[in-house]
């Protein structure tokens, strides 16, 4: 299966701007999510009866939440990155070793960012920050980095890969927003124009070697050291204080539901064995298999913004 989408990114007289297909900019929302069977009601009222029973829930978020927001992910049947493409995420090591490499991802970052940021909650975003807003949820841990909970009003969140919207000097430790850095790359690219086809998740776009060879990519301004997205790249560890704090989180909850995740990292999977451990009921909703199904008292092949909504969190 293939798809295609046109994203032009260029600079007139000096505004940068960037044009979506139609395709891109409207079509894209359910283009990213699997297909799904049709609600079945008696399964919804087993999720209900299960939120209902519990009183301190955890929920853990993955890629499957967001894909509603048209944002891709990686392993979704057919329309997920692995289904659609022959890329592969950029490995941490490659991205602190090769200045190159640091090169092509931000030049690519740089053209996604615009349409990455703009994305907004769907609701099921909206559903759990009211849940939490209603006291029945006790805490939210999400793998996606593009702060969408957070646009939803979450606040007892943890972002357990951290948030594509905060850069990091990998030589300091300083911490700046990422529009911020938009707007320094635009200073040192004032004539610089890329076209990209097709959408990455984690605010990627693709381009081609030769269009990534003059783009100038900025340092830290406090140390002149490399900058990093304050995220966790594949190949590189959870910090330990924040996988401690999870535990916790976890061991303090009396259920714990996974929202559109297959649980195949083992950053997110290793909370579910801490909860089988503690002998919590476990409820799955996500489109396909995970690697916890056996785990689970309840499974749900439905979407995620379709499902939330209709659970009644009192």
């Amino acid at each position: 299966m293939r798809m295609s989408f046109g994203l032009t990114f260029r600079s007139a007289k000096g505004h940068w701007t960037v044009n979506l297909s139609r395709q891109c900019s409207r079509g894209s929302i359910g283009l990213f999510v699997p297909p799904s069977p049709p609600l079945d009601p008696e399964k919804v009222k087993e999720l209900q009866r299960f939120i209902t029973l519990s009183k301190r829930l955890l929920v853990m978020t993955g890629a499957g939440i967001s894909t509603e927001s048209g944002i891709p992910d990686y392993r979704s049947e057919n329309v997920g990155l692995y289904a659609r493409t022959d890329r592969r995420p950029i490995q941490h090591g490659d991205f602190v070793r090769s200045a190159p490499i640091r090169q092509r991802y931000w030049a690519r970052n740089f053209v996604g960012w615009p349409r990455f940021s703009s994305h907004l909650p769907n609701p099921a975003h909206w559903a759990l920050s009211n849940w939490e807003k209603l006291g029945k949820l006790y805490w939210l841990v999400t793998q996606n980095v593009d702060a969408l909970h957070t646009k939803a009003g979450s606040r007892r969140l943890t972002e357990l890969h951290g948030c594509m919207h905060r850069v990091l000097c990998l030589d300091c430790g300083e911490q700046t927003p990422r529009e911020m850095l938009q707007e320094r790359f635009q200073v040192l690219n004032p004539t610089w124009s890329a076209e990209a086809q097709g959408l990455a998740p984690d605010g990627d776009v693709f381009l081609s070697a030769e269009q990534v060879q003059s783009f100038q990519v900025p340092s830290c301004t406090r140390c002149g050291g490399p900058l990093k997205p304050d995220v966790v790249f594949f190949g590189d560890t959870v910090n330990s204080n924040k996988v401690d704090f999870v535990h916790k989180r976890v061991k303090e909850a009396d259920s714990l539901l996974v929202v559109g995740s297959s649980l195949q990292v083992y950053s997110g999977y290793r909370f579910i064995l801490t909860a089988r451990e503690k002998k919590l009921p476990i409820a799955i909703l996500n489109i396909g298999p995970t690697r916890s199904d056996d785990l689970a008292c309840l499974k749900l092949n439905s979407r995620c913004g379709e499902l939330l909504p209709l659970i009644d969190p009192h």
